[in-house]
């Protein structure tokens, strides 16, 4: 009797162990699972919290701050054209896009020529000049040509046509062809292309403007119209005129268009935007009076 109690406690002892075993792996199992439940939401929420702050879930994308282009500066090489004289270049962003700034032009014949630049049509000329004059670019050179065009062309350090700063920038603002006519001339009526008084950018070669200007002192209405209105001159006309009417000599390329007598251009400033350009007359008390 006492052996098959025994045995039978051995046979309870085991079912029990089995049924202990059996516990065990199942709570391992519920372990487990649980573990990977937790893992997965925890890498749910680490993706959406990256998401959330990448922005991900904003209702409207994130407007850019960062300030457009106005003009964009071609380099010239300095290597190829020893003529070109490193002044680095204008910025390219936070340019006026409106209104005018003066332009002054002191020369060696007589008071100085007060030019009106144009930002609205021409930013770009209007900032190449005003970054040039900043660094007396145009001081001490010389107005080295009478166009057979009607008009001085100033701005090249070496008066030589080659000239100019180490960047260039395409035309912006170039007057449309005058419409046809039988004759040579432009039809009856119509306005000059540049008028007397007009300031425009020439380039070498044409479209690659930098620092050479053109005033004209006379109606002028080419038939392919190459230089970008830049500005127009507000006084000092008459010194203008008086230059034109200069004889002219060879320029050493067989062209009969350098003045005679030197036009030196003493100094070139620009004023701030809006601003009366230096040297202009104040009004008079009878005038600014009532």
């Amino acid at each position: 009797m006492a052996s098959s109690r025994d045995r039978q406690r051995k046979l309870a002892r085991a079912k029990l162990d089995r049924q202990l075993a059996r516990r065990a792996a199942a709570a391992k199992r519920r372990r487990q699972i649980r573990a990977g439940v937790g893992a997965a939401v925890v890498l749910v929420l680490i993706v959406a919290g990256s998401a959330w702050a990448l922005g991900a879930f904003d209702s409207e994308p994130e407007k850019k701050t960062a300030a457009e282009d106005v003009c964009l500066w071609a380099a010239e090489d300095g290597a190829v054209n020893t003529n070109l004289k490193d002044v680095g270049e204008p910025p390219t962003t936070g340019l006026p896009t409106s209104g005018t700034r003066p332009m002054t032009i002191t020369t060696n014949q007589g008071g100085p020529i007060t030019v009106e630049l144009d930002q609205t049509d021409a930013p770009c000329g209007a900032a190449s000049l005003s970054y040039l004059a900043g660094r007396s670019f145009f001081d001490n050179t010389t107005c080295h040509e009478i166009t057979a065009e009607g008009a001085l062309r100033c701005g090249d350090p070496t008066g030589t046509g080659l000239g100019g700063p180490t960047y260039s920038f395409y035309d912006e603002n170039l007057p449309a062809a005058p419409e046809p006519s039988p004759s040579a001339s432009p039809a009856p009526g119509q306005p000059a292309t540049y008028p007397k008084g007009t300031v425009a950018m020439i380039g070498n070669p044409p479209g690659s403007n930098a620092s050479q200007f053109l005033i004209f002192f006379k109606d002028a209405s080419p038939a392919k119209p190459a230089y970008s209105v830049v500005g127009k001159v507000t006084g000092g006309l008459d010194v203008v005129e008086k230059i034109g009417a200069l004889p002219t000599v060879d320029n050493g390329n067989g062209a009969k268009v350098k003045p005679k007598t030197q036009v030196l251009v003493q100094s070139v400033t620009v004023g701030e935007p809006g601003a009366a350009p230096a040297g202009s007359p104040a009004p008079s008390p009878s005038a600014s009076a009532g």
